[in-house]
């Protein structure tokens, strides 16, 4: 996994010379041991999705906190890692990207009155920091270009509801 980090600092800092390195190396080193032991369906540690979007993010050209929060996007809602813990760390912005990132993965399209609520959230998080919905679509293109894991008779709705995960924390269960 440190070949992965040293590869995504190397395209940070050719990327971005004034990224703060230190910064993204400390939102990796929380990511990882907040997903310590989660698989992905091929039997990868799930640490690797997390760098990808990290990696597409740096593609875009977006700043440290949104790499950070890219690192740092599933563990408000898949690990003990919350919010005031990567405010804390990270800082206010940082722990707003990643929630607004967490509370577009919690739209749901089903009827239609549901559809323009999620509609009203999104134009929301957009208006509110634009980064938010770019490092959404990073996760869900890392996501798209690993449907190749699922298995052949996976319904469009396992596709849909995150079929990537093999093992999930518990939000409740002890560290």
């Amino acid at each position: 996994m440190q070949n992965k980090l040293e590869f995504l600092l190397e395209r940070v800092q050719k990327q971005n010379p004034q990224a703060n390195i230190k910064k993204i190396r400390a939102a990796y080193e929380c990511a990882a041991a907040a997903h310590e032991g989660q698989k992905r369906r091929n039997g990868e540690p799930y640490i690797i999705h997390p760098v990808a979007v990290a990696e597409i993010v740096v593609e875009m050209g977006l700043d440290t906190d949104s790499i950070c929060a890219a690192l740092l996007h599933d563990c408000i809602e898949d690990t003990e890692f919350g919010y005031k813990e990567i405010e804390n760390k990270f800082g206010t912005p940082v722990a707003e990207l990643v929630d607004g990132v967490t509370r577009l993965g919690m739209l749901r399209y089903s009827k239609e009155q549901e559809q323009f609520e999620d509609l009203r959230k999104m134009f929301l998080a957009m208006a509110k920091d634009i980064r938010v919905i770019l490092i959404k679509l990073a996760d869900r293109l890392h996501n798209a270009r690993t449907f190749q894991f699922l298995p052949e008779r996976a319904s469009s709705a396992t596709r849909r509801s995150r079929p990537w995960r093999s093992t999930r924390r518990s939000r409740t269960a002890s560290a």
